[in-house]
């Protein structure tokens, strides 16, 4: 089953080909995606990368968590789902709390 990986530290020049690259000494990467900013199109630092099965994945944050890429050290982790709710978490708390 395919498994999606957080991928934070991102450098502003890393590519998702770079990404994917780097990824895939650890095993079989089905995408892999750097986030941007929709004004400027420019990296926001962090992006996701979808690995193949659960092994592949747990090894890549086992393996790849605090490795440079692009002269940055990389936070690796799995990625948490959304929020069902489809607000984040930090509006709702700046709300007042959950409603």
């Amino acid at each position: 089953m395919a498994q999606k990986i957080f991928v934070g530290g991102l450098s502003f020049q890393t590519s998702e080909q770079g990404l994917s690259e780097f990824f895939s000494q650890v095993g079989s990467v089905l995408s892999a995606s750097v986030v941007t900013d929709r004004d400027t199109d420019r990296s926001r630092g962090f992006g996701f990368v979808e690995m193949a099965s659960d092994a592949d994945a747990e090894r890549a944050v086992n393996q790849l968590n605090g490795r440079d890429l692009d002269g940055r050290q990389l936070k690796v982790e799995l990625a948490r789902p959304k929020p069902a709710h489809g607000r984040n978490d930090r509006y709702e708390r700046s709300r007042g709390g959950w409603r």
